[in-house]
C-alpha cells in the first residue's frame, strides 16, 4: 500500500514538476540577455557608442548568467528523462553555427591564398594556444572523472573534481581574455581585417561556448554542496563540455595554424 501510496505521490510530483517547467521565467530572461548583446554590439560597430554599449553589455551578460544559472537549479532532477537525446541535438545545430564561420573562413583563405594574412595583421601567439588547449582537454578529463565518482556513490569526490573542472575552465576564458588584450593593444581587432573578423569571432563564439558550461557547472554546484546530486543532469553537463573541447581542437587548428 505504501509503495503505491509512493505511485501516486510521484504521479502527482511530476505533475506538479511538469507545469513549473513549462512556466518557467528563465528562458524569457535569457533571450532578453543575448538581445542585449546584441544590442551592445551594434551600438559599438554600428552606432560608435561605446558608453551606451558597456551598459548594453552589462545588462547583457548578467541576464545571461543568471538566467542559466536559475534555469538549471529549477530542472535539478526534473524532466531529464530526454535531456540527454535533446542536449545531442542542440550540440548538432550548435556545431552547423560553427561550421559556418569556418567556411567562410575557408573560402577566403583558399581564395586569397597568395596574401594570407591580409595586410595589418599581426604575429598569433603559438605557444598559448598550446597550453589552452591542454588546460581544456584536462577540463574534459576531469568531468569526465567526476562523472566516474558520481555514479559510483562518491558524492564528496564528484564536488572535488568538478571545482577542478570550473577552476580549469576558468584559467581558460583568463588566457583567452590575456591574448585578446594584447593582441588588441597590438592594433589587431575585429575591424583589422578579414581574419580579424574571423579570429575573435570564432574564438569568441568558442569563448561564449565556455562561459555557458561553466554557468551550468556553477549552477549544479550549488545544490551538489548540499547533496542533490542528479546523475541525468550531469550526465547531459558533461556531454556538453567534451562538445566544447572539441570544437577547440578546430578552432585552435585552422585560425592559429594554417
Amino acid at each position: 500500500m505504501s509503495h503505491g501510496g509512493e505511485a501516486v505521490h510521484h504521479g502527482h510530483g511530476g505533475h506538479d514538476e511538469h507545469e513549473a517547467w513549462g512556466t518557467s521565467v528563465w528562458p524569457f530572461v535569457i533571450s532578453f540577455g543575448v538581445l542585449a548583446l546584441a544590442v551592445a554590439f551594434m551600438l559599438q560597430f554600428v552606432y560608435h557608442k561605446p558608453f551606451a554599449a558597456v551598459i548594453a553589455l552589462g545588462l547583457g551578460i548578467p541576464m545571461i548568467l543568471g538566467g542559466v544559472a536559475g534555469w538549471v537549479s529549477e530542472a535539478m532532477g526534473r524532466g531529464e528523462g530526454l535531456s540527454y537525446g535533446a542536449m545531442g541535438w542542440f550540440i548538432l545545430a550548435e556545431a552547423m553555427i560553427f561550421m559556418s564561420f569556418f567556411a567562410a573562413y575557408w573560402f577566403m583563405r583558399l581564395d586569397v591564398a597568395l596574401v594570407w594574412p591580409p595586410a595589418g595583421t599581426v604575429p598569433l601567439p603559438q605557444v598559448l594556444p598550446l597550453v589552452m588547449t591542454a588546460v581544456l582537454v584536462a577540463s574534459s578529463l576531469t568531468i569526465h572523472h567526476a562523472e566516474h565518482l558520481m555514479h559510483a556513490g562518491d558524492k564528496r569526490g564528484f564536488v572535488r573534481w568538478l571545482v577542478v573542472t570550473i577552476l580549469l575552465g576558468a584559467t581558460f576564458l583568463g588566457m583567452s581574455a590575456y591574448e585578446w588584450t594584447h593582441l588588441i593593444h597590438d592594433g589587431f581587432t575585429i575591424a583589422t581585417n578579414a581574419f580579424g573578423t574571423i579570429f575573435f569571432s570564432v574564438t569568441g563564439l568558442h569563448g561564449s561556448h565556455v562561459v555557458v558550461g561553466l554557468a551550468i557547472f556553477v549552477a549544479g554546484l550549488v545544490p551538489a554542496l548540499m547533496g542533490n546530486i542528479s546523475e541525468g543532469f550531469w550526465r547531459t553537463a558533461s556531454l556538453y563540455w567534451h562538445f566544447v573541447d572539441i570544437i577547440w581542437f578546430f578552432v585552435v587548428s585552422q585560425v592559429y595554424y594554417w
